[in-house]
Protein backbone atom coordinates (compact mmCIF):
# COMPACT_ATOMS: atom_id res chain seq x y z
CA UNK A 1 0.00 0.00 0.00
CA UNK A 2 1.65 3.05 -1.04
CA UNK A 3 2.22 6.00 1.70
CA UNK A 4 1.18 9.25 0.75
CA UNK A 5 4.02 11.21 2.75
CA UNK A 6 6.77 8.54 1.63
CA UNK A 7 5.96 9.40 -1.92
CA UNK A 8 6.68 13.16 -1.64
CA UNK A 9 10.24 12.43 -0.69
CA UNK A 10 10.50 10.76 -4.08
CA UNK A 11 11.20 13.67 -6.54
CA UNK A 12 15.03 14.77 -6.53
CA UNK A 13 15.85 17.40 -3.75
CA UNK A 14 12.84 17.51 -1.73
CA UNK A 15 14.41 15.61 1.40
CA UNK A 16 17.22 18.54 1.33
CA UNK A 17 14.79 21.47 1.05
CA UNK A 18 12.70 20.12 3.65
CA UNK A 19 15.22 19.38 6.32
CA UNK A 20 16.50 22.94 5.69
CA UNK A 21 12.90 24.61 5.24
CA UNK A 22 12.56 23.07 9.10
CA UNK A 23 16.07 24.72 10.46
CA UNK A 24 15.53 28.10 8.39
CA UNK A 25 11.46 28.60 9.89
CA UNK A 26 12.23 27.58 13.90
CA UNK A 27 14.25 31.32 14.40
CA UNK A 28 10.24 33.21 13.92
CA UNK A 29 8.60 31.32 16.85
CA UNK A 30 12.44 31.63 18.92
CA UNK A 31 12.66 35.38 18.25
CA UNK A 32 9.24 36.87 19.66
CA UNK A 33 9.42 34.62 23.11
CA UNK A 34 13.53 35.29 22.61
CA UNK A 35 13.01 38.99 22.95
CA UNK A 36 10.69 39.28 25.86
CA UNK A 37 12.83 36.66 28.42
CA UNK A 38 16.18 38.71 27.37
CA UNK A 39 14.58 42.64 27.76
CA UNK A 40 12.64 41.17 31.06
CA UNK A 41 16.07 40.29 32.65
CA UNK A 42 18.37 42.75 31.35
CA UNK A 43 15.83 45.54 31.31
CA UNK A 44 13.21 44.31 34.34
CA UNK A 45 10.32 45.42 32.48
CA UNK A 46 7.49 43.22 31.02
CA UNK A 47 5.63 46.32 29.48
CA UNK A 48 8.92 46.85 27.53
CA UNK A 49 9.60 43.37 26.47
CA UNK A 50 6.06 42.93 25.27
CA UNK A 51 5.89 46.13 23.48
CA UNK A 52 9.41 45.54 21.74
CA UNK A 53 8.53 41.61 20.63
CA UNK A 54 5.26 43.30 18.96
CA UNK A 55 7.29 45.49 16.92
CA UNK A 56 9.23 42.15 15.72
CA UNK A 57 6.26 40.57 15.09
CA UNK A 58 3.95 43.72 13.49
CA UNK A 59 7.20 44.24 11.21
CA UNK A 60 7.26 40.82 9.87
CA UNK A 61 3.93 40.61 8.94
CA UNK A 62 3.79 43.57 7.21
CA UNK A 63 6.95 42.99 5.57
CA UNK A 64 7.06 39.34 4.79
CA UNK A 65 4.87 39.95 2.05
CA UNK A 66 6.76 42.42 0.63
CA UNK A 67 10.05 40.19 0.18
CA UNK A 68 7.50 37.25 -0.68
CA UNK A 69 6.53 39.42 -3.88
CA UNK A 70 10.87 39.93 -4.00
CA UNK A 71 11.20 36.56 -4.24
CA UNK A 72 8.58 35.41 -7.07
CA UNK A 73 10.33 38.67 -9.14
CA UNK A 74 13.45 37.56 -8.46
CA UNK A 75 14.18 33.97 -7.15
CA UNK A 76 14.46 33.11 -3.55
CA UNK A 77 18.07 32.51 -4.44
CA UNK A 78 18.70 36.49 -4.84
CA UNK A 79 16.23 38.18 -2.41
CA UNK A 80 16.64 35.41 0.35
CA UNK A 81 20.08 36.10 1.72
CA UNK A 82 19.86 40.16 1.09
CA UNK A 83 16.29 39.62 3.95
CA UNK A 84 18.28 37.18 6.25
CA UNK A 85 21.26 39.53 6.07
CA UNK A 86 19.06 42.91 6.96
CA UNK A 87 17.11 40.75 9.68
CA UNK A 88 20.43 39.65 11.14
CA UNK A 89 21.67 42.72 11.43
CA UNK A 90 18.75 43.72 12.99
CA UNK A 91 18.70 41.05 15.85
CA UNK A 92 22.66 41.66 16.37
CA UNK A 93 21.60 45.72 16.95
CA UNK A 94 19.03 44.55 19.49
CA UNK A 95 20.74 42.44 21.24
CA UNK A 96 24.30 45.13 21.58
CA UNK A 97 21.12 47.76 22.62
CA UNK A 98 19.93 45.66 25.53
CA UNK A 99 23.35 44.48 26.79
CA UNK A 100 25.33 48.10 26.59
CA UNK A 101 21.92 49.81 27.89
CA UNK A 102 21.12 52.25 24.97
CA UNK A 103 17.98 54.10 24.96
CA UNK A 104 14.85 52.46 24.44
CA UNK A 105 14.31 53.96 21.37
CA UNK A 106 17.06 51.68 19.35
CA UNK A 107 15.29 48.48 20.70
CA UNK A 108 12.18 49.61 18.62
CA UNK A 109 14.17 50.07 15.75
CA UNK A 110 16.20 47.17 15.95
CA UNK A 111 13.26 44.86 16.44
CA UNK A 112 11.40 46.55 13.68
CA UNK A 113 15.13 45.74 11.38
CA UNK A 114 14.74 42.19 12.59
CA UNK A 115 10.99 41.92 10.78
CA UNK A 116 13.24 41.41 7.66
CA UNK A 117 13.30 38.25 8.20
CA UNK A 118 11.53 36.26 5.25
CA UNK A 119 8.76 34.36 5.19
CA UNK A 120 10.82 30.37 5.00
CA UNK A 121 7.87 28.18 5.13
CA UNK A 122 5.76 30.11 2.31
CA UNK A 123 9.29 29.69 0.24
CA UNK A 124 9.31 25.48 1.35
CA UNK A 125 5.52 25.53 0.44
CA UNK A 126 6.45 27.30 -3.32
CA UNK A 127 8.96 24.68 -3.78
CA UNK A 128 6.53 21.83 -3.42
CA UNK A 129 4.33 23.32 -5.57
CA UNK A 130 6.88 23.81 -8.56
CA UNK A 131 7.22 20.16 -8.54
CA UNK A 132 3.97 19.06 -7.41
CA UNK A 133 1.55 21.82 -8.96
CA UNK A 134 -1.89 19.81 -10.34
CA UNK A 135 -1.44 16.52 -8.75
CA UNK A 136 -2.84 15.23 -5.49
CA UNK A 137 0.32 14.84 -3.21
CA UNK A 138 0.31 18.81 -3.50
CA UNK A 139 -2.49 18.42 -0.43
CA UNK A 140 -0.23 16.07 1.26
CA UNK A 141 2.91 18.55 0.86
CA UNK A 142 0.54 21.48 2.47
CA UNK A 143 0.06 19.17 5.24
CA UNK A 144 3.47 18.24 6.20
CA UNK A 145 4.70 21.50 6.07
CA UNK A 146 1.63 22.81 8.15
CA UNK A 147 2.61 19.94 10.62
CA UNK A 148 6.25 21.24 10.69
CA UNK A 149 4.92 24.76 11.28
CA UNK A 150 3.15 23.20 14.56
CA UNK A 151 6.16 21.88 15.44
CA UNK A 152 8.83 24.77 15.18
CA UNK A 153 6.18 26.60 17.62
CA UNK A 154 6.09 23.34 20.10
CA UNK A 155 10.03 23.31 19.99
CA UNK A 156 11.06 26.88 19.45
CA UNK A 157 9.62 29.13 22.54
CA UNK A 158 10.94 26.01 24.95
CA UNK A 159 14.76 26.39 22.79
CA UNK A 160 14.43 30.05 23.30
CA UNK A 161 13.66 30.11 26.81
CA UNK A 162 15.56 28.13 28.17
CA UNK A 163 18.84 29.11 26.51
CA UNK A 164 18.26 32.71 27.92
CA UNK A 165 18.08 31.27 31.40
CA UNK A 166 20.71 28.79 31.02
CA UNK A 167 23.33 30.45 29.19
CA UNK A 168 23.04 34.11 28.90
CA UNK A 169 20.20 36.71 28.21
CA UNK A 170 20.96 37.37 24.72
CA UNK A 171 21.41 33.62 23.85
CA UNK A 172 17.81 32.66 22.74
CA UNK A 173 17.87 35.48 20.02
CA UNK A 174 21.67 35.15 19.17
CA UNK A 175 21.00 31.44 18.65
CA UNK A 176 17.59 32.24 16.48
CA UNK A 177 19.59 34.40 14.15
CA UNK A 178 22.31 31.64 13.34
CA UNK A 179 19.63 28.91 13.14
CA UNK A 180 18.61 31.50 10.05
CA UNK A 181 21.69 31.80 8.47
CA UNK A 182 21.91 28.42 8.16
CA UNK A 183 18.86 27.71 7.56
CA UNK A 184 18.55 30.32 4.33
CA UNK A 185 22.27 29.28 3.00
CA UNK A 186 21.25 25.27 3.21
CA UNK A 187 17.93 26.29 1.45
CA UNK A 188 19.12 28.70 -1.21
CA UNK A 189 22.63 26.47 -1.56
CA UNK A 190 19.51 23.55 -3.59
CA UNK A 191 19.42 25.39 -6.91
CA UNK A 192 18.04 22.41 -8.31
CA UNK A 193 13.99 22.92 -6.88
CA UNK A 194 14.12 26.39 -6.61
CA UNK A 195 10.58 27.58 -8.56
CA UNK A 196 11.84 29.44 -11.98
CA UNK A 197 11.09 32.99 -11.96
CA UNK A 198 8.76 33.65 -14.66
CA UNK A 199 9.47 36.84 -16.97
CA UNK A 200 6.40 39.32 -16.71
CA UNK A 201 5.33 41.80 -19.17
CA UNK A 202 4.76 45.77 -18.03
CA UNK A 203 1.03 44.97 -17.60
CA UNK A 204 1.35 42.52 -14.80
CA UNK A 205 4.18 44.68 -12.85
CA UNK A 206 0.94 47.45 -12.50
CA UNK A 207 -1.18 44.60 -11.43
CA UNK A 208 0.26 45.42 -7.66
CA UNK A 209 -0.03 42.98 -4.93
CA UNK A 210 -2.20 39.93 -4.45
CA UNK A 211 -3.42 41.31 -1.69
CA UNK A 212 -5.70 43.96 -3.66
CA UNK A 213 -7.71 40.12 -4.92
CA UNK A 214 -10.43 40.03 -2.48
CA UNK A 215 -10.54 36.47 -2.40
CA UNK A 216 -7.05 36.74 -0.86
CA UNK A 217 -8.22 39.42 1.75
CA UNK A 218 -10.56 36.82 2.85
CA UNK A 219 -8.26 34.53 3.24
CA UNK A 220 -5.47 36.70 5.13
CA UNK A 221 -8.62 38.11 7.31
CA UNK A 222 -9.53 34.09 8.07
CA UNK A 223 -6.10 33.30 9.19
CA UNK A 224 -5.89 36.55 11.34
CA UNK A 225 -8.77 35.36 13.25
CA UNK A 226 -7.59 31.94 13.64
CA UNK A 227 -4.30 33.17 15.56
CA UNK A 228 -6.29 35.22 17.68
CA UNK A 229 -7.56 31.77 18.69
CA UNK A 230 -4.29 30.28 18.96
CA UNK A 231 -3.05 33.46 21.01
CA UNK A 232 -5.96 33.71 23.11
CA UNK A 233 -5.09 29.88 24.10
CA UNK A 234 -1.97 30.48 24.37
CA UNK A 235 -2.24 33.25 27.10
CA UNK A 236 -5.34 32.06 28.72
CA UNK A 237 -4.28 28.45 29.65
CA UNK A 238 -1.35 29.97 31.13
CA UNK A 239 -2.92 32.22 33.09
CA UNK A 240 -6.33 29.42 34.12
CA UNK A 241 -3.35 27.30 35.71
CA UNK A 242 -1.57 29.71 37.59
CA UNK A 243 -5.50 30.31 39.09
CA UNK A 244 -5.62 26.72 39.80
CA UNK A 245 -1.70 26.36 41.36
CA UNK A 246 -1.10 24.76 38.46
CA UNK A 247 1.18 26.73 36.72
CA UNK A 248 3.20 23.83 34.78
CA UNK A 249 0.15 22.14 33.83
CA UNK A 250 -0.48 25.22 31.22
CA UNK A 251 1.92 22.63 29.20
CA UNK A 252 0.16 20.12 29.01
CA UNK A 253 -2.45 22.29 27.78
CA UNK A 254 -0.74 23.84 25.08
CA UNK A 255 0.67 19.90 23.93
CA UNK A 256 -2.55 18.67 23.61
CA UNK A 257 -3.38 21.80 20.92
CA UNK A 258 -0.69 21.31 19.26
CA UNK A 259 -0.98 17.23 19.35
CA UNK A 260 -4.89 17.47 18.04
CA UNK A 261 -3.51 19.88 15.13
CA UNK A 262 -0.65 17.76 14.31
CA UNK A 263 -2.37 14.28 14.21
CA UNK A 264 -4.97 15.90 12.05
CA UNK A 265 -3.36 17.88 9.37
CA UNK A 266 -1.42 14.59 8.85
CA UNK A 267 -4.65 12.51 8.76
CA UNK A 268 -6.20 14.89 6.11
CA UNK A 269 -3.05 14.85 3.97
CA UNK A 270 -3.24 11.49 3.55
CA UNK A 271 -6.97 11.60 2.70
CA UNK A 272 -7.90 11.68 -0.77
CA UNK A 273 -10.56 14.75 -0.57
CA UNK A 274 -13.07 14.93 -3.23
CA UNK A 275 -15.23 18.02 -1.80
CA UNK A 276 -15.08 21.50 -3.30
CA UNK A 277 -12.41 23.76 -1.71
CA UNK A 278 -14.95 26.37 -0.84
CA UNK A 279 -17.33 23.60 0.96
CA UNK A 280 -14.07 22.29 2.57
CA UNK A 281 -13.56 26.10 4.21
CA UNK A 282 -16.64 26.10 5.39
CA UNK A 283 -16.74 23.13 6.99
CA UNK A 284 -13.66 23.97 8.96
CA UNK A 285 -14.75 27.44 9.35
CA UNK A 286 -17.58 26.25 10.82
CA UNK A 287 -16.35 23.36 12.77
CA UNK A 288 -13.45 25.47 14.18
CA UNK A 289 -15.27 27.96 15.72
CA UNK A 290 -18.17 25.26 17.06
CA UNK A 291 -14.76 23.97 19.13
CA UNK A 292 -14.02 27.08 20.84
CA UNK A 293 -17.32 26.50 23.12
CA UNK A 294 -15.86 24.03 25.14
CA UNK A 295 -13.15 26.35 26.07
CA UNK A 296 -15.02 28.18 28.05
CA UNK A 297 -16.89 25.28 29.87
CA UNK A 298 -13.68 24.09 31.12
CA UNK A 299 -13.77 24.00 34.60
CA UNK A 300 -10.78 21.62 35.63
CA UNK A 301 -7.32 21.48 33.62
CA UNK A 302 -8.22 17.58 32.25
CA UNK A 303 -11.25 19.46 31.32
CA UNK A 304 -9.54 22.37 29.88
CA UNK A 305 -6.69 19.80 28.24
CA UNK A 306 -9.65 18.06 26.25
CA UNK A 307 -11.70 20.94 24.85
CA UNK A 308 -8.03 22.19 23.60
CA UNK A 309 -7.19 18.89 22.12
CA UNK A 310 -10.90 19.10 20.41
CA UNK A 311 -10.37 23.07 19.28
CA UNK A 312 -6.66 21.39 17.82
CA UNK A 313 -8.09 19.19 15.40
CA UNK A 314 -9.62 21.73 12.94
CA UNK A 315 -7.31 23.66 12.71
CA UNK A 316 -4.11 22.62 10.59
CA UNK A 317 -7.07 21.27 8.04
CA UNK A 318 -8.57 24.36 7.42
CA UNK A 319 -5.34 26.28 7.32
CA UNK A 320 -4.21 23.48 4.67
CA UNK A 321 -7.64 24.06 2.60
CA UNK A 322 -6.58 27.82 2.34
CA UNK A 323 -3.24 27.06 1.67
CA UNK A 324 -4.72 25.01 -1.12
CA UNK A 325 -6.74 27.74 -2.36
CA UNK A 326 -4.23 30.44 -2.37
CA UNK A 327 -2.45 28.21 -5.01
CA UNK A 328 -5.79 28.04 -7.16
CA UNK A 329 -6.45 31.86 -6.56
CA UNK A 330 -3.46 33.67 -7.51
CA UNK A 331 -0.87 33.49 -10.36
CA UNK A 332 1.50 31.12 -11.16
CA UNK A 333 4.59 34.11 -10.38
CA UNK A 334 2.91 35.65 -7.09
CA UNK A 335 2.78 32.18 -5.61
CA UNK A 336 4.75 33.05 -2.35
CA UNK A 337 3.53 36.35 -2.04
CA UNK A 338 0.06 34.98 -2.09
CA UNK A 339 0.89 32.35 0.73
CA UNK A 340 2.82 34.59 3.00
CA UNK A 341 -0.09 37.10 3.32
CA UNK A 342 -1.85 33.88 4.99
CA UNK A 343 1.29 33.24 7.04
CA UNK A 344 1.76 36.98 8.35
CA UNK A 345 -2.13 36.99 9.27
CA UNK A 346 -1.66 34.05 11.30
CA UNK A 347 1.61 35.28 13.10
CA UNK A 348 -0.34 38.81 13.08
CA UNK A 349 -3.28 37.15 14.50
CA UNK A 350 -1.37 35.40 17.34
CA UNK A 351 -0.14 38.78 18.68
CA UNK A 352 -3.41 40.25 18.52
CA UNK A 353 -4.79 37.35 20.47
CA UNK A 354 -2.43 37.04 23.23
CA UNK A 355 -2.50 41.20 23.46
CA UNK A 356 -6.58 41.31 24.06
CA UNK A 357 -6.61 38.17 25.90
CA UNK A 358 -4.23 39.41 28.38
CA UNK A 359 -6.02 43.01 28.89
CA UNK A 360 -9.06 40.27 29.55
CA UNK A 361 -7.43 38.32 31.70
CA UNK A 362 -6.35 40.83 33.73
CA UNK A 363 -9.77 42.77 33.95
CA UNK A 364 -11.54 40.22 34.77
CA UNK A 365 -10.17 36.81 35.38
CA UNK A 366 -8.70 34.04 33.46
CA UNK A 367 -11.50 32.16 32.07
CA UNK A 368 -13.54 35.43 30.62
CA UNK A 369 -10.00 35.36 28.62
CA UNK A 370 -11.74 32.47 26.58
CA UNK A 371 -14.22 35.15 25.63
CA UNK A 372 -11.61 36.71 22.83
CA UNK A 373 -11.24 32.96 21.52
CA UNK A 374 -15.02 33.03 21.03
CA UNK A 375 -15.32 35.90 19.59
CA UNK A 376 -12.58 35.26 17.09
CA UNK A 377 -14.60 31.36 16.36
CA UNK A 378 -17.85 33.64 15.08
CA UNK A 379 -15.38 35.35 13.14
CA UNK A 380 -13.87 32.59 11.60
CA UNK A 381 -17.37 31.34 10.87
CA UNK A 382 -18.21 34.29 9.01
CA UNK A 383 -15.61 35.01 6.64
CA UNK A 384 -15.72 30.92 6.09
CA UNK A 385 -19.45 31.54 4.93
CA UNK A 386 -18.75 34.93 2.85
CA UNK A 387 -15.53 32.87 1.09
CA UNK A 388 -17.87 30.08 0.59
CA UNK A 389 -20.62 32.11 -1.20
CA UNK A 390 -17.99 34.44 -2.82
CA UNK A 391 -15.80 30.72 -4.53
CA UNK A 392 -18.73 29.08 -5.02
CA UNK A 393 -20.28 31.94 -7.46
CA UNK A 394 -16.58 32.28 -9.37
CA UNK A 395 -17.03 28.17 -9.54
CA UNK A 396 -13.74 27.24 -7.21
CA UNK A 397 -12.19 23.94 -8.44
CA UNK A 398 -12.37 20.56 -6.03
CA UNK A 399 -9.17 19.01 -4.89
CA UNK A 400 -7.25 17.41 -7.36
CA UNK A 401 -8.44 13.86 -7.73
CA UNK A 402 -6.29 11.02 -6.91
Amino acid sequence: MPHPYRELFAAPGTTGFALAGLLARIPLPMTGIGIITMLSQLRGSYALAGAVSATFVLAYALLSPRISRLVDRHGQGRVLPMATAISVTGLLLLLASARWQAPDWTLFASAALAGCMPSLSAMVRARWTAIYRGQPRLQTAYALETVLDELSFIAGPPLSVGLCVAAFPQAGPLAAALLLVLGVAALVAQRGTEPPVDARDATTERRGSVIRLANVRLLALLMVAMGVIVGSVDIVSVAFAAQLGQPAAASLVLSAYAAGSCLAGLLFGALPLQAPLHRLLLLGGLATAAATLPLWWAESISALTAAALVAGLFFAPTMIVAMSLVERLVPEHSLTEGMTWLLAGLNAGVALGAAASGQVVDGAGARAGFAVALGAGIWVALVALRGHWRLRAHGAPAPHAA
